[in-house]
């Protein structure tokens, strides 16, 4: 049983990785590809999915080609929430070390920043956000990465604050190591892995943040493509046309549950590594 249990999670972790690999190399070669510009108008609009080979998913509303636009908004969600999750981790990351590290009154302070920041639903803040400050794909990762930093910092602390009584951290300091190199040399390589596991969990949480506003249309401004905005121009057609809307709420979710996937497959061999230190 338990051979078939290690099977199939590293079948459904394969098939994970094959999804995001063949996700990211379509965003990334997507000018490369034969296929129509992702705003041109190409033939007759709703032409339904596999029905013509030359536009394989078909025809949106306004007869421009479905892949083409799903290939392009996937560009555009992996810019924004991979970037909002790299600064955010990092600034998080980087924040969550010296809290843990120094304590005191700088851990006091970002307990209450990050706890404030915490306070506030998501969805709000980004709203708030979005009514001050013309939406741009620049505008929104910024936006997205304040929500990945105080998760991040707070896992980053834990981390550390765990790691200061191991052996290893106290013969460093017993043989006089300077504070800089305890922090790089002994504490932040353990917290690597677990945040790189993190950074999969928050991709996920960010794709679908991007795919929440451009649904609301405060998102990546038209007519640039995005999974929400796609969703958003198709739900007035869903009776007739689902595949307007089943097609980019497919590629969100697969994306998503893939990226949730890895993260829990790394996180078990993260367990299994602790369980043996």
């Amino acid at each position: 049983m338990s051979g078939r249990r290690g099977w199939a999670k590293g079948a459904g972790t394969g098939l994970a990785i094959g999804w995001l690999v063949v996700l990211v190399l379509g965003a990334v070669t997507a000018g490369l590809l034969p296929l129509d510009d992702f705003d041109k108008l190409v033939g007759d609009p709703g032409v339904p999915v596999f029905s013509d080979w030359s536009h394989p998913l078909g025809t949106d509303g306004l007869g421009r080609d479905v892949l083409a636009r799903l290939l392009y908004g996937a560009r555009s969600s992996l810019v924004v929430s991979v970037g909002a999750a790299a600064v955010g981790l990092l600034v998080g990351g980087l924040l969550g070390v010296l809290a843990g590290y120094l304590r005191g009154w700088f851990e006091a302070v970002t307990d209450v920043l990050f706890n404030t920041l915490l306070a506030f639903p998501p969805l709000i803040m980004l709203l708030a956000l979005a009514s001050v400050v013309s939406p741009t794909l620049w505008t929104l990762a910024c936006g997205l990465a304040l929500l990945a930093v105080p998760p991040g910092a707070r896992l980053a602390k834990a981390n550390v604050a765990s790691a200061t009584g191991r052996e290893y951290v106290l013969a460093a300091r017993a043989m006089g190591a300077s504070g800089r190199r305890i922090v790089l040399r002994e504490l932040v390589p353990n917290i690597v892995q677990p945040m790189i596991s993190f950074a999969f969990v928050g991709i996920a949480g960010l794709i679908v943040a991007e795919g929440s506003l451009s649904f609301l249309g405060l998102g990546i401004p038209p007519p640039n493509p995005s999974w929400g905005g796609m969703i958003a121009a198709g739900k007035d057609d869903l009776a007739d046309h689902p595949a307007y809307v089943f097609v980019p709420c497919a590629a969100m979710f697969l994306t998503v549950l893939a990226l949730n996937t890895v993260a829990n497959r790394l996180n078990s061999r993260l367990d299994v590594r602790a369980s043996k230190v």
